[in-house]
């Protein structure tokens, strides 16, 4: 009895599995049927392609994750280092000096009457220059995005390079004595004279023409973005009158 129940069963289920693969040739007989066999198979292959993009995007996303703990790891092992290095500094290594450049004071004609000279002649005072201190790489990075935008470290620092070497070629010049000045360096003693006012009294500063004097710069927008940066940082400041520009060492 079980056995005949078994074969009934085989051969009920043979028989449904025929009627369904008759339905299904009659398929492209019936539109409707045919449309949505085609909208199935479509949908099959666009699941099928998404699948793969996914199987490719979580293999991807595991090799950034490896890459990612291999970075923390090797960026701790940095931060240990360095903190070690900090602690344990040689006391025989010099001490950081204050970034400027030191020239001879001179008194030009018409400013002061000489004093008579002393028995002892003193030592000639050295007057500092000031410099732009550069940017830190703790301060480039909180630097706002909307004022760094695709500027790097290295480019922002480069240009405070240049601005130093704008300022330290000015007044070299400024400390000049009047004698001993060429034509055309006196020519340019008498503007930085124009240039400076009330406000710049005491100050070390340039405006655009000491730039394109001193240094290969381009006075564009991308040097007026990274002056904004500097201006965030407290590097520089302006100060503005007579159309011009004054850009103020802090």
């Amino acid at each position: 009895s079980s056995e005949v129940e078994d074969l009934c069963s085989y051969f009920n289920t043979k028989i449904a599995k025929i009627k369904t693969y008759l339905q299904l040739r009659k398929i492209d007989k019936d539109q409707w049927l045919k449309s949505v066999l085609q909208k199935t198979v479509k949908d099959m292959i666009v699941l099928h392609d998404l699948l793969n993009s996914m199987e490719a995007e979580v293999k991807q996303q595991e090799k950034l994750k490896n890459l990612l703990e291999e970075l923390q790891k090797t960026a701790e092992r940095d931060k240990k280092e360095a903190q070690h290095l900090s602690e344990h500094i040689p006391t025989y290594l010099p001490k950081p000096t204050q970034h400027c450049v030191t020239v001879p004071t001179v008194k030009h004609e018409g400013q002061t009457k000489a004093e008579p000279e002393p028995a002892k002649k003193p030592a000639k005072e050295k007057k500092v220059i000031k410099e732009v201190a550069l940017i830190t790489a703790e301060e480039f990075a909180v630097i706002p995005v909307y004022l760094k935008g695709r500027l790097t470290y290295d480019q922002i620092n480069a240009v405070v390079q240049e601005l130093n070497k704008a300022v330290v070629s000015k007044y070299k010049i400024m400390h000049q004595p009047l004698k001993s000045m060429s034509f055309t360096v006196r020519n340019l003693y008498q503007r930085f004279v124009e240039d400076e006012t009330k406000d710049t009294k005491g100050e070390f500063f340039v405006v655009e023409a000491d730039i394109k004097d001193f240094t290969l710069l381009k006075v564009d927008k991308r040097f007026h973005s990274i002056l904004n940066i500097l201006r965030h940082c407290h590097r520089v400041r302006e100060v503005r009158g007579s159309r011009l520009v004054r850009y103020i060492i802090c």
